[in-house]
């Protein structure tokens, strides 16, 4: 990777959020204000992925990167998952829907790796795991310059190792799921502490993402060497993404007050808003994603649908109150603005 090498004009990265708030015209419009932004390849398949990235690329000539969700082995325990069920069962049936199947998939990872090497995508990330180093390989032949997310030192290490270009670091305090795959612990550790860590143990540029909603924060964490920051909940409600109404309602009426870690609604650690399904689920959902994901989508799905925020998944870092409903070139411009401010 070449020296200086940066994403954009500015350091602020648009963080790729699956599920239906990434959209193209969300990464379009960041990129287009002098930003980065990222599609979001969790949970599509191959060929809704190609639609995504030629449609960004419709929008905008400027470049983007593409994220991916890194498959990891099945680890849960059918009867913890079956307990589980019928403990949210009650859920389901009040919204006259039925449960999804807790089944294990590798989301379509060989499919889409193989479409963003073909499709030359300038940068490509992972969640969830870290690509293996043909992979790695395969990809810098492609032109694209691979990141990794990471929750720790030995993540970071082990990315490294495996020929990793850049890494997101990921701090407790973003919203979503939690990257870590070296260790499905609870990642608890925040963002200034850990960009202090991972500088001291590997030398490849950071990018910062965890709570950043301002020029502030952006400059507390270059100032820590990061090169960039993303940021993800601070454009759920920008007017271009594909954030559902419901979701955005209630971040921008605060109906929740917190966000909570928990495993409730995938089986994997993700922070949102603490909700009455994550208050009152959290402590008995097992360690099983993709298998609680499937099974309490159509849950999620209807709940949405009829309007009920007790149940969705609400995905927040803790600085989500500062979201605002505006274009996303207005809010890259103000953040821009904010930085400039204090430099």
């Amino acid at each position: 990777m070449p020296a200086g090498w940066r994403f954009s004009d500015l350091p602020i990265i648009q963080a790729p959020m699956a599920g239906g708030p990434s959209t193209p015209e969300l990464t379009a419009a960041v990129s287009a204000a002098g930003g980065f932004g990222f599609v979001a390849g969790g949970y599509l398949s191959s060929s809704q992925l190609a639609a995504q990235i030629t449609a960004t690329r419709a929008l905008s000539a400027a470049p983007f990167g593409v994220n991916l969700f890194c498959p990891s082995a099945p680890t849960a325990e059918p009867e913890l998952v079956a307990s589980y069920a019928q403990a949210i069962e009650p859920e389901a049936t009040r919204l006259r829907t039925t449960l999804g199947e807790p089944t294990w998939d590798g989301d379509g990872f060989s499919e889409k790796l193989s479409l963003v090497c073909d499709e030359a995508v300038d940068v490509v990330s992972f969640t969830f795991g870290c690509p293996r180093a043909h992979e790695v390989d395969e990809l810098h032949r492609a032109g694209a310059s691979v990141a990794v997310t990471v929750t720790s030192s030995a993540e970071a290490r082990f990315a490294d190792e495996r020929g990793a270009d850049l890494l997101v670091v990921q701090g407790t305090e973003a919203g979503g799921h939690q990257g870590s795959f070296l260790e499905l612990s609870a990642n608890e550790t925040p963002l200034p502490w850990l960009l202090e860590e991972i500088g001291a143990s590997v030398s490849l540029p950071l990018i910062a993402s965890g709570g950043i909603m301002t020029g502030a924060a952006t400059r507390a964490a270059l100032a820590r060497g990061a090169i960039a920051v993303a940021l993800g909940t601070a454009f759920l409600c920008a007017d271009e993404a594909g954030t559902s109404t419901l979701h955005r309602e209630v971040l921008l009426r605060r109906t929740y007050e917190e966000t909570v870690v928990t495993r409730a609604f995938s089986g994997r650690y993700a922070r949102g808003l603490r909700n009455e399904f994550a208050a009152r689920y959290g402590a008995l959902a097992p360690e099983a994603y993709p298998e609680l994901h499937h099974l309490t989508r159509p849950l999620r799905a209807a709940a949405t649908e009829a309007g009920d925020p007790t149940i969705p998944s609400f995905w927040a870092g803790e600085g989500w109150q500062a979201v605002s409903s505006e274009p996303a070139s207005q809010i890259v411009a103000r953040l821009a603005a904010e930085l400039a401010e204090g430099s």
